[in-house]
This record gives structure tokens, sequence and C-alpha cells, in this order.
């Protein structure tokens, strides 16, 4: 196909043609990186190494079946065992309570009490009410686990 800047025959005007621009510029020189793409490359030279799937976290699916898999039960159960656990720390944290699974994970809710802040734009004092917040310890398991990663 040539390129030319009249439209082919048969072509509205806003589809014709256009001449493919260089990679580098008119001048020969690579065009500036865009901030996206520095930020990513930062971000990826500054994190955990990825996993087998190219990433480091796991969904709810994977986990389904990685649980699944080493406890030899179907999927299913697990899934069902995994909503029950979610159902079951919701309503303990909304009735106060602090659930514990030595080892693993804590889960308890906590108050903030009100306090005054700034709003960074315009450095007025605003007034942040009291709210319930949840708080997530991890054992020492897990604890271990972290720290036998080398960084």
């Amino acid at each position: 196909m040539a390129w030319h800047r009249a439209p082919r025959p048969g072509l509205p005007r806003d589809r014709a043609p256009r001449r493919p621009r260089h990679p580098r510029g008119s001048r020969g020189t690579p065009p500036a990186p865009r901030a996206s793409r520095v930020k990513s490359r930062l971000r990826a030279a500054h994190t955990a190494p990825a996993t087998a799937y190219g990433r480091t976290h796991m969904n709810k699916a994977e986990l389904v079946s990685a649980i699944a898999k080493r406890a030899d039960v179907p999927a299913s159960t697990v899934d069902s065992v995994l909503a029950g656990l979610q159902d079951e720390l919701v309503d303990a944290i909304t009735r106060g309570e602090k659930v514990a699974v030595p080892g693993l994970i804590t889960v308890e809710r906590t108050q903030r009490s009100a306090r005054t802040g700034r709003n960074p734009q315009t450095g007025e004092s605003i007034d942040i009410p009291a709210a319930n917040a949840v708080k997530v310890t991890a054992g020492s398991n897990l604890k271990k686990a972290a720290s036998s990663v080398p960084v």
C-alpha cells in the first residue's frame, strides 16, 4: 500500500492511511520514556521475585485449588469452608470479639478516637470522627516464614 496524504477512493477523509511514525522520532533520538514506564521499571526492581505465575499474589481460586490439592479434598469443600470462615470472621468482628488462630493470625476490632487532621491541598483543619477499624496481626509461623526469605 502506498503511503500518501490523499485518501483512497471510497475511504472517508478520516479513514485515510497515515504515514507511520518512526519510533525514534524525526531526529533519530529515542523518545523520552513515559512516567508510567519509568514507575513500572522502578516498581519491578523493588518488588519480591515473581511466582511461577509471573506475579507475587495468589487469588482465591488459586488458594482453593492449592488447599484442595494439599488436603486431598474436593475444591468445592475448601471453597465452602473459606466462605464459612469469612462469614464467621465478619460476625465475630461485628460482635466485637477477637479471633485468634495460634501461630497463624489474630483479627480484632479496634476503636480510633476522633482527631483533627489537615486537608493536604488547602491546609484547612478538618475534624475526623471516631471510627472502628480491623487489626490483623500475623502469628509466629507467618513471621518466621517471612523472615526466612532472603531480601
